[in-house]
C-alpha cells in the first residue's frame, strides 16, 4: 500500500542571509515550492523592514514626548517677567 508514495517536500535556503524554509504541506512539489518561496519572501521582507526601522530610529535619536513638563523653555509673563531655559539652567527677567 505504501509503494506509490512520492517525496514532495521542498527546502529552500537564501544563501546571503542563511535563512532556510521547509514546506511539505501540499501534495505536489511545485505547490510546495511556491508556498516555500512565499514564506521565504515574507521572512526576508520582515528582516528588511526591521533593519529599515532600526536605521530610521538611529537617525531620529531619542524622541521626547510633547507633554506638560517636557518643554525646553518656560515663559512666565503674568506675575513677573521671566524666561527660563530648562536645558542649560539659564534664566533672565529682561524680557
Amino acid at each position: 500500500q505504501n509503494v506509490n508514495k512520492v517525496e514532495t517536500a521542498v527546502r529552500m535556503k537564501h544563501i546571503p542571509s542563511g535563512i532556510s524554509v521547509k514546506c511539505s504541506q501540499e501534495r505536489s512539489q511545485s505547490m510546495n515550492k511556491q508556498v516555500a518561496l512565499k514564506r521565504l519572501k515574507a521572512q526576508l521582507l520582515a528582516i528588511a523592514q526591521e533593519q529599515r526601522l532600526a536605521s530610521i530610529a538611529a537617525i531620529r535619536g531619542d524622541m521626547v514626548e510633547a507633554s506638560w513638563g517636557a518643554q525646553i523653555r518656560n515663559y512666565v509673563m503674568q506675575p513677573y517677567k521671566l524666561v527660563k531655559d530648562a536645558r542649560s539652567g539659564w534664566e533672565t527677567s529682561d524680557v
